[in-house]
C-alpha cells in the first residue's frame, strides 16, 4: 500500500509536469536547402507536396514517406530547394498552414545522426570448473 502512494505522489508531483532540461531540447537545425515537413495528411502525396512548396521557390525534390506496407504516408516529408533563400520562404509560407486539411509544419531539416557504434560482444566466460 505504502508503495502505491509513494507512486502517486511521484505522479502527482510537480516535477512530473515541469519542463525537460534544456539538454533535452533538441537544438534547432541550421539553415539549408532541405525542409523537414510534419503533420502531412495520410492523403499527402509527393506530387502535392512539391506543388504546395513550389510557389515559394525552385523545389528540387519533394518526397513523402510512405509506410512500406500500405503505401500511405507515415505524416512526413522532405522538400529540398534550390536556394537558401527559397527554403527560408518555404518555411515563411508554409509552416503553420493547411495542406490537404491538416495543418502542417515546415523547418529546416537535421542531417542524419551516424548510427551508434556496434560494441562487441563479451568473450565467452570460462566454465565454473577448471580442466
Amino acid at each position: 500500500m505504502a508503495a502505491v502512494r509513494s507512486g502517486f505522489r511521484r505522479l502527482f508531483s510537480i516535477s512530473a509536469f515541469s519542463p525537460p532540461p534544456p539538454a533535452a531540447v533538441a537544438p534547432s537545425a541550421e539553415p539549408s536547402t532541405n525542409l523537414f515537413v510534419s503533420g502531412l495528411s495520410k492523403r499527402t502525396t509527393s506530387e502535392g507536396l512539391m506543388e504546395a512548396f513550389q510557389k515559394f521557390g525552385q523545389v528540387i525534390h519533394a518526397r513523402v514517406v510512405t509506410d512500406r506496407v500500405s503505401g500511405y504516408s507515415k505524416g512526413f516529408g522532405f522538400v529540398r530547394y534550390a536556394t537558401l533563400a527559397e527554403a527560408a520562404e518555404g518555411i515563411k509560407g508554409m509552416d503553420g498552414k493547411f495542406l490537404d486539411g491538416w495543418v502542417i509544419f515546415a523547418e529546416y531539416a537535421r542531417p542524419r545522426q551516424p548510427p551508434p557504434a556496434q560494441t562487441p560482444p563479451p568473450p565467452p566466460s570460462e566454465p565454473p570448473y577448471g580442466y
